[in-house]
């Protein structure tokens, strides 16, 4: 397996698997973003964010995207926040999500970054997520209804407790 950053050369790979990934939350009637992006805002978002992807046999199996504070969509809690979270379906189920979002928190978010904690967000009415999201660390922080027919949980998960609380001291309004 190779993990790695996706790049503008995989804008339309990554386009159909961001399609294809996210019909089945769209058939639920759960209404994310990315299942609508058209070429020019897949483009734009790999321009922004950080975009990482597990491949295996040279095909991409799961991509997540890290959003920055200081970028044009920035997560709502002054933190970087992980988004656009697809795995091809034919291999759901197969654990190429995981194992991206534990290389993405330890190589990127951790070991580069040095975060202290990270955030997402999520559909309060997905019948599974928050709870996956539970299982690897995350707990829910708050909720907002962005419009898009369904209220969004966000969570957080702290990746390194020192700088969390240094953070928090800082952040303290």
């Amino acid at each position: 397996m190779i993990f790695r950053q996706i790049t503008q050369a995989d804008s339309e790979l990554y386009l159909n698997l961001i399609h294809d990934a996210y019909q089945s939350v769209e058939q639920m009637g759960i209404h994310f973003a990315a299942a609508t992006a058209d070429l020019d805002t897949i483009k734009k978002h790999i321009d922004s964010n950080g975009v990482y992807a597990v491949q295996k046999s040279g095909k991409v199996m799961s991509t997540l995207s890290i959003r920055f504070p200081w970028g044009n969509n920035p997560g709502p809690y002054g933190l970087p926040h992980l988004g656009w979270f697809a795995t091809d379906p034919e291999h759901k189920g197969e654990g190429f999500g995981r194992l991206l979002m534990e290389w993405v928190e330890r190589s990127i978010l951790i070991e580069q970054l040095k975060l202290p904690a990270v955030t997402l967000g999520t559909a309060e009415s997905h019948p599974w997520l928050i709870k996956v999201y539970k299982q690897h660390g995350y707990r829910e922080i708050g909720q907002a209804n962005l419009g898009h027919g369904h209220t969004t949980i966000y969570l957080e998960k702290v990746l390194d407790q020192g700088r969390y609380e240094d953070w928090q001291k800082r952040n303290k309004k």
